[in-house]
């Protein structure tokens, strides 16, 4: 009986920290993105546990989003949605190679060819 409650804790824990929410108004963060703690967050009042656990992770140096995951015992998509969050409420700054939002209607194809010219620029050097 005690693993069914314990399960059932597990797989309810991450639907209540993100109100429920399966997505965030952002795109979805990549894994490798790095989160850095803003000034203001690390003296915050009135945060969530896990938000507080990312800032405390985030404030001495640069975090990913993966290794937050990680360190939190949280899905991964859990950690997308606080961070995104935390973000927009400015008590964090997300560091990608891409804009977090990306909603360019480019192909594929042109990104790859792009990648291509870049490296076939470099290996001319």
């Amino acid at each position: 009986m005690s693993e069914h409650i314990e399960y059932e804790a597990r797989t309810v824990r991450p639907y209540a920290v993100t109100g429920g929410r399966v997505r965030s108004a952002r795109s979805d963060l990549p894994l490798e993105a790095l989160v850095e703690a803003l000034p203001d967050a690390v003296g915050s009042h009135g945060l969530t546990p896990e938000k507080r656990a990312i800032v405390q992770h985030a404030a001495h140096d640069y975090i990913s989003v993966a290794e937050l995951s990680a360190l939190l015992h949280l899905p991964l998509g859990v950690i997308r949605i606080l961070v995104s969050d935390m973000a927009d409420q400015q008590l964090v700054r997300v560091h990608t190679s891409q804009p977090v939002e990306v909603n360019t209607g480019e192909s594929p194809a042109l990104s790859l060819s792009v990648l291509e010219s870049v490296l076939n620029g470099i290996s001319a050097l």
